[in-house]
């Protein structure tokens, strides 16, 4: 294999509490003037109060966006620019969901650049930016411990991936504490995002001795603990392993690279507004499926990390217990299909074209084991239509 490049957050504080650290932090990381982007749940529920407080009371002045939204596109993203360019700040505060942790990198790589966000997506890499603390909310995307956000062009309705050293959060608080509000929904829907990032982390032709412990770990505790964390929301075993492995899951893909699950994702999120992920969840077992092929033994004991398949059994019945054992796990957690998200036939069938257009274009699917032709996902797109 070629050399490994490793990219992480410069300080990483995992465990209850860890967000009240972020006065330290700064002060650590020699940072003085703050801008706390958030979106207004995280203001109605009392978040950002404890951040800013915390801040406060170190004497650290904050201000504050509180207007980034889910799935952020370009026209967010320029608000955001306008609080970020009138006040004299030093760094970025993200929390949130990947949604406001995105909203942040992209205004730290921006403030500094001309033109439209699309003139930077992959495969532009960006590697300079104001610093990101990254206070995440979510046990999902992993955006914390990653060198890459997804923002959708306002114009072209495309979720365009950009990465590049400038989207790196120098800081990241993991602090599963902040997790415990989250409902049913987003706790399934980001928890398979995690096991994605972990499963196409381990299987991608970048993969790298580094990244796959990270994803094996990270794969196990997944799905030991999701459907505890989605049916006891206060569960704190659960939660807390849903957390890390969150991270541990960004950590991995951002070093090792997502595959055709991620490729195939973004053009549903950008051209139906389906959060990211549950789009990943649909596409999860409809796209391991075809792949399994390709790479017999790393989804083997991929399905062994994750106790769908004993240590025993051959690699030819493991793949077989890794294809039901996630088609079970959607079964269980409620994952719709787009048809049944309301997603109109029509409209999926006649965008197929375009979404596969955009899939290869993301760069993520050449990454893939078996790696797919336009017409390999258009009949994989309707292939997890009829689910």
């Amino acid at each position: 294999m070629t050399t490994a490049n490793i990219n992480l957050p410069r300080i990483l504080r995992v465990g209850a509490g860890a967000s009240a650290e972020v006065a330290d932090v700064l002060r650590q990381l020699g940072l003085q003037r703050p801008l706390l982007v958030t979106d207004p749940f995280m203001v109605q529920c009392g978040y950002a109060e404890r951040i800013s407080g915390a801040l406060g009371a170190a004497s650290v002045p904050c201000g504050q966006f509180s207007d980034s939204v889910p799935d952020p596109t370009t026209d967010s993203v320029e608000l955001g620019l306008e609080t970020l360019r009138a006040g004299d700040y030093d760094c970025l505060v993200a929390l949130g969901g990947g949604s406001a942790i995105d909203t942040a990198k992209a205004m730290a790589v921006m403030v500094e650049r001309q033109g439209p966000m699309r003139d930077y997506k992959v495969p532009q890499q960006i590697d300079s930016g104001l610093p990101v603390i990254a206070i995440p909310t979510t046990a999902g995307t992993g955006s914390e411990a990653t060198r890459a956000a997804v923002i959708t062009d306002s114009e072209t309705s495309e979720k365009m991936l950009c990465m590049g050293l400038g989207f790196m959060p120098v800081a990241a608080l993991v602090d599963y504490e902040l997790t415990l509000t989250m409902p049913y929904r987003l706790t399934a829907d980001t928890g398979i995002d995690s096991l994605c990032h972990a499963l196409e982390a381990y299987v991608s032709r970048k993969a790298n001795p580094f990244t796959d412990g990270i994803a094996l770990t990270a794969m196990h505790a997944i799905h030991q603990h999701i459907r505890t964390a989605c049916a006891e929301p206060d569960n704190r075993v659960a939660r807390e392993a849903m957390m890390l492995a969150a991270t541990q899951g960004g950590m991995a893909f951002s070093n090792a690279s997502v595959t055709l699950i991620h490729g195939m994702s973004r053009p549903i999120g950008g051209l139906f507004h389906v959060p990211h992920g549950l789009s990943n969840a649909m596409l999860l077992p409809e796209v391991t499926a075809w792949s399994v092929g390709h790479a017999t033994e790393r989804y083997a004991t991929a399905a062994r990390a994750m106790n769908l398949a004993d240590a025993g059994d051959a690699d030819s019945l493991a793949l077989g217990k890794l294809s039901d054992g996630l088609r079970q796990l959607n079964a269980d957690l409620a994952v719709p299909t787009p048809r049944d998200y309301g997603i109109d036939e029509n409209t999926w069938h006649d965008s197929l074209a375009l979404m596969a257009e955009q899939a290869l274009a993301s760069g993520s699917p050449a990454n893939n084991p078996r790696v797919p032709e336009a017409d390999d996902i258009i009949v994989l797109y309707q292939r997890v239509w009829a689910g």
